[in-house]
């Protein structure tokens, strides 16, 4: 897949994924009214999680894009393996960038809805990854793919990035 059109595959999946999951249902769940104000520091936190999990979003896909020439929606998957950048540190960036934006609108708008949908989504993420995608990238990148998930926790991030090879 070339470049521009990986890198316009993965903007269009990014507005239609995790725009409805951290943007659309959020809203409709709260219509982005506070509930009643929780302590400035909670508040704040909910800033730097919010802006923290939309940066990540935005470089997670990104690589996808560049590094991988495709996206991350299974019908057009990258041709090489990504393992750059926020892939370093923790195989489901993505996931966890999402989770981080929908709690920290939670903690933002004082809104414990919204701390159990992203519960709900945590939940449905991790069996998506366990039922499909581990196996999906295991049988596309077999032994490569093995030594990344021995190597990188899915969930928890690395505090040091692990050292990674250019793809074969």
């Amino acid at each position: 897949m070339r470049t521009k059109t990986a890198v316009a595959g993965s903007a269009a999946f990014l507005v239609i994924a995790p725009g409805v999951v951290a943007g659309v249902v959020p809203w409709w769940l709260t219509g982005w009214q506070a509930g009643t104000a929780w302590p400035a520091p909670v508040q704040v936190t909910g800033w730097v999680l919010t802006g923290a999990g939309a940066a990540m979003l935005i470089w997670s896909f990104a690589h996808f894009a560049v590094e991988g020439r495709g996206t991350p929606a299974p019908p057009a998957p990258t041709e090489q393996l990504v393992v750059a950048g926020p892939y370093r540190y923790v195989r489901n960036p993505m996931y966890l960038a999402v989770l981080a934006v929908i709690t920290g609108q939670a903690l933002l708008l004082s809104r414990p809805v919204l701390l159990g949908y992203a519960a709900a989504v945590a939940a449905a993420f991790a069996a998506f990854v366990h039922g499909y995608e581990q196996p999906a990238l295991a049988r596309r990148y077999g032994a490569q793919y093995q030594a990344y998930r021995r190597a990188v926790p899915g969930w928890w991030p690395r505090l040091t990035p692990v050292r990674t090879e250019p793809p074969a």
